[in-house]
């Protein structure tokens, strides 16, 4: 097909694509207002060797991903719910817990998820602290030099909006329908793929020149006549 036979396709079939991409985007955008929201905070935690040595370097990032599967355990969970005098199972808070080794920054983020921003601050600095004192406990009993220094890179965060953004989905929602309305558009020129409707359709399927057409009588009426057909030859009926 030529890039006319596409626009042609578009041009007698686009409003199909429109309306499903509107109402998709409708549809995203609705149930984005009824869904419960969510904020979501976090907590960032440095995790730096006491000097700058190559291979105490790479201890300390290998340590990254060891820190962060000890950080979300039920032990730690209960020792949060304690701390931060938390109304909730140990499953229940680590369901709103993730934790992400950042290794080339030598960095641990601490991230809490609830449906109340103050909570969700609450949690993230709640782990966040009891990982820097449990390590901090521990090595201060090791030798200065081969310590690794853990600490909060900020003590003030924020619990912005994380779930759901309407304007955003809304988009994701315009767009997917879009492709759904492209598809189904050139599903239907599929099913028609087979018809010849112009002269030039013709010439390109069967590769012969067309020498004629019947042409529609599009003036004549659409009624049936109601006067009766007779046969040729047959005598006609003159009523006086």
């Amino acid at each position: 097909m030529e890039i006319r036979d596409y626009l042609n396709i578009l041009r007698k079939r686009g409003w199909i694509i429109i309306v499903l991409a509107l109402l998709a985007a409708g549809a995203a955008f609705a149930i984005s207002q009824i869904q419960t929201p969510a904020y979501k905070a976090k907590a960032t935690v440095s995790v730096v060797p006491a000097r700058p040595d190559w291979g105490l370097g790479n201890t300390a990032k290998d340590l990254l991903r060891n820190f962060a599967v000890n950080i979300k355990t039920h032990k730690t969970a209960r020792q949060v719910i304690d701390a931060a005098q938390l109304d909730m199972s140990t499953y229940d808070l680590l369901s709103k817990v993730e934790v992400n080794p950042v290794g080339d920054q030598f960095l641990i983020e601490i991230s809490a998820e609830d449906q109340e921003p103050a909570v969700a601050v609450n949690i993230a600095m709640a782990f966040a602290n009891q990982f820097v004192s449990e390590r901090n406990a521990y090595y201060q009993q090791q030798d200065k030099a081969d310590r690794i220094e853990v600490k909060l890179v900020d003590d003030l965060i924020d619990a912005p909006l994380f779930k759901p953004k309407p304007l955003l989905n809304a988009v994701a929602g315009l767009v997917l329908g879009a492709l759904l309305g492209l598809l189904l558009v050139f599903g239907l020129e599929w099913l028609e793929a087979d018809i010849l409707r112009t002269p030039a359709s013709v010439e390109r399927t069967l590769g012969l020149p067309v020498v004629g057409a019947i042409p529609v009588d599009s003036g004549a009426p659409a009624r049936s006549s109601k006067r009766s057909v007779k046969p040729a030859g047959a005598p006609s009926t003159v009523q006086p």
